[in-house]
């Protein structure tokens, strides 16, 4: 017999055993389960019963009290006479309270047909021969009766009865006839708690022996076949090792192999290579539009795409080669033997050709898209972490030039990754000295010229390059996770300023700080944000946080969204950056979540020409106003494109011809300069008329 159906036996006999130990296992839980019910059950009823003979007992006592109060009183002279109308009143509120809490707890209806039954309670209440719910209504009445009239012989109340003396007598056979009744309701409440206990115990003895019998057979019939599974189950735990082993060393949605293995088998490959005098190709890819199918299309669809993408790279290279997920979206392979730049050059083309095929998931047509990044060994590097770094840059450089294609490592790019190694060390020391500057943009109405809001914008002055281009620094220091830190720096900075303003009696309407992702997703943020509020003396609705789509989209799975909601809460408000660009669902713009909207620029410059721009600004205006949100317009830089913000309805704006992102000092003499003028008395000289 061969090993694999051996190995498929013992498997399902493996499986049939724990079925079948799960099962009786459930089995006498269910048992023991169902005998504690039971048990609770009885005791919950022998208490309910309890209560109820305890009313029964005391309404009994009562009922004799009653009659005794009433003849006493009768009988004692004018002065004991208050004292025992008190005890005569409070033994019937007792007794009519008892019998409400009777009738409540037995549920007992008059119009009921169990009324009809010898055997039932609600026979003793409202039937022959003992109609006790009648005899003890009229006790209660006779009793309040006798009461009023002792009350008003007293002059003990303003209102007393009014009747005949005579007819306030209680009668003492109402008395017996509800004694009689309660003690007939005792004695069926005792015999019907006495049946169902009796009914319970037997069926709590029937489940207990059933609960031994399972367990007899568990012992038999799978304890004991379990004892001979366990040499077959040493041969599943050394499969179970060797499997650990390739999990460890493989990627576990797609099967490639992962970083872990790539570290440790990359340089035992160059040595291979230096050994054979070979050349070793390193290609990284990465696919273009892998955010937007997660975003749009869901993840089971992004994993989807990175299973396919997968079985296409180990389909178009050779059982020599290997192929690794790094994570995310990002593969490499090693083409060991790759021979001429020319030959790397059109194993590349192949290899992207098949990933960019496009990708059926459930009747829609997927267009991935991937670019790749090729260093070579030994002409670019001559170790493993530097062929990935190079890899990476060209990958970079590729998706630069529109993505969909490849690029080859070169001196160009070993200046620039130089240089980033530079500029990245700088802002590493940049961001310790603190040296990030903030430039303030204002933010004005188009109706009546005030100011509206003033944008804080990062700036660095580099001690040797001079100024430096946020698009040139901020995405290396994204890269690096610095963002946090310059984030800080600004957002600390900004509001200190804000702050001076405001105590100056500066108009600027709401401070303006651009917020990432990266930093929203640091633990401490709000608290960092809360902290510097406070100490830099500035109310929280005079700051507004500007957010982009990308942000929004991911706040389920980051915890986001409650980390916003808690810093709106606060008072602060929140933004929508760059809104029409990116993927968000019209439900992220919420009124209860985004105080404004921010059109981006590329909407804006030329709307005056550009007549599709004038229509997307008019339809997110239209929206924004609909919902109550209020909206600014970015990167207005002309006249023309003013007048046609003004016409579409977009009051606020911000762009170079309203004014230049400028330093602190100037921001302040910008907005002193357009604070309102104070209204001067003038006196008349000469006389009046």
């Amino acid at each position: 017999m061969s090993q694999q159906p051996v190995h498929s036996v013992s498997r399902k006999l493996i499986l049939l055993i724990k079925s079948g130990y799960w099962l009786a296992l459930l089995i006498i839980a269910t048992m023991v389960m169902a005998s504690f019910i039971l048990l609770q059950q009885m005791m919950a009823a022998q208490q309910h019963n309890d209560a109820l003979l305890n009313i029964v007992s005391t309404q009994k006592a009562l009922s004799q009290r009653i009659v005794f109060l009433a003849g006493a009183t009768g009988a004692a002279s004018r002065d004991k006479q208050p004292a025992l109308v008190a005890a005569l009143k409070q033994a019937t509120a007792e007794f009519e309270t008892n019998y409400d809490l009777l009738l409540d707890q037995t549920g007992a209806d008059p119009m009921s047909p169990a009324r009809f039954d010898p055997k039932s309670i609600e026979n003793v209440l409202f039937a022959k021969p003992f109609h006790l719910d009648y005899f003890s209504v009229e006790l209660i009445a006779n009793g309040e009766r006798l009461i009023s009239s002792f009350e008003s012989k007293l002059a003990i109340s303003g209102e007393g009865y009014k009747g005949n003396a005579e007819r306030v007598n209680l009668d003492a056979s109402v008395a017996n006839a509800t004694l009689s009744g309660y003690a007939a309701l005792g004695q069926r409440i005792s015999t019907y708690a006495n049946e169902r206990s009796g009914q319970l115990l037997d069926l709590h003895r029937t489940l207990f022996f059933a609960t031994i019998g399972v367990i007899v057979l568990v012992a038999l019939f799978i304890f004991r076949p379990m004892s001979n599974a366990i040499l077959r189950k040493t041969r599943e735990l050394v499969d179970a090792r060797n499997s650990m082993a390739f999990i460890a060393v493989h990627d576990g949605l797609t099967g490639l192999h992962n970083r872990t293995f790539l570290t440790d088998h990359f340089d035992t490959l160059i040595k291979g290579a230096h050994r054979r005098r070979e050349r070793l190709a390193v290609i990284q890819l990465d696919l273009d539009r892998f955010k937007q199918i997660n975003d749009t299309l869901g993840h089971a669809a992004g994993d989807y795409v990175l299973v396919v993408t997968a079985q296409r790279m180990r389909d178009s290279c050779r059982a020599s080669d290997l192929c690794a997920r790094l994570g995310g979206d990002e593969f490499v392979m090693i083409l060991n033997g790759a021979g001429s730049t020319e030959d790397i050059h059109m194993l590349g083309m192949r290899i992207l050709e098949q990933i960019n095929e496009p990708i059926m998931f459930q009747g829609t047509t997927i267009l991935p898209g991937a670019s790749g990044g090729i260093a070579v060994y030994p002409v670019d590097a001559d170790n493993a972490e530097d062929l990935l770094v190079h890899a990476d840059l060209a990958l970079y450089s590729a998706k630069k030039l529109g993505g969909g294609n490849f690029s080859f490592f070169s001196e160009e790019l070993r200046r620039e990754l130089d240089y980033r190694k530079q500029l990245e060390h700088d802002i590493r020391t940049a961001i310790a000295d603190k040296a990030f500057e903030v430039y303030f943009q204002p933010q004005v109405s188009l109706t009546n010229g005030t100011i509206s809001g003033i944008e804080a914008l990062v700036r660095w002055k580099h001690a040797v390059r001079g100024m430096i281009s946020p698009g040139e620094f901020i995405p290396v220091a994204e890269k690096c996770g610095f963002m946090p830190e310059i984030g800080r720096i600004v957002i600390s900075k900004a509001i200190n300023e804000a702050a001076e303003w405001d105590r100056a009696g500066i108009a600027f309407g709401r401070l303006a700080v651009n917020v990432s992702g990266t930093e929203l997703r640091e633990p401490d943020f709000d608290k960092f944000l809360f902290d510097t509020l406070e100490k830099a003396g500035l109310a929280p609705q005079k700051l507004s946080l500007e957010i982009v789509e990308s942000v929004i989209l991911d706040d389920e799975k980051t915890g986001i969204a409650a980390k916003l909601r808690q810093i709106r809460a606060a008072g602060v408000h929140l933004e929508l950056d760059d809104f029409g660009t990116g993927y968000a669902s019209l439900s992220h713009v919420n009124p209860n979540e985004i105080d404004r909207l921010k059109i981006d620029r590329r909407f804006v410059q030329n709307i005056n020409e550009n007549g599709d721009n004038s229509k997307i600004v008019r339809a997110i205006t239209e929206l924004a106003r609909g919902l109550g949100i209020s909206i600014v317009a970015e990167g207005a830089e002309t006249e023309a494109e003013l007048d046609s913000l003004m016409a579409i309805g977009c009051d606020q704006v911000q762009g170079y011809s309203i004014a230049f992102p400028m330093p602190q000092d100037k921001a302040r003499e910008w907005l002193m300069a357009r604070r309102p003028k104070k209204a001067r008395l003038k006196v008349l000289q000469g006389s009046l008329a």
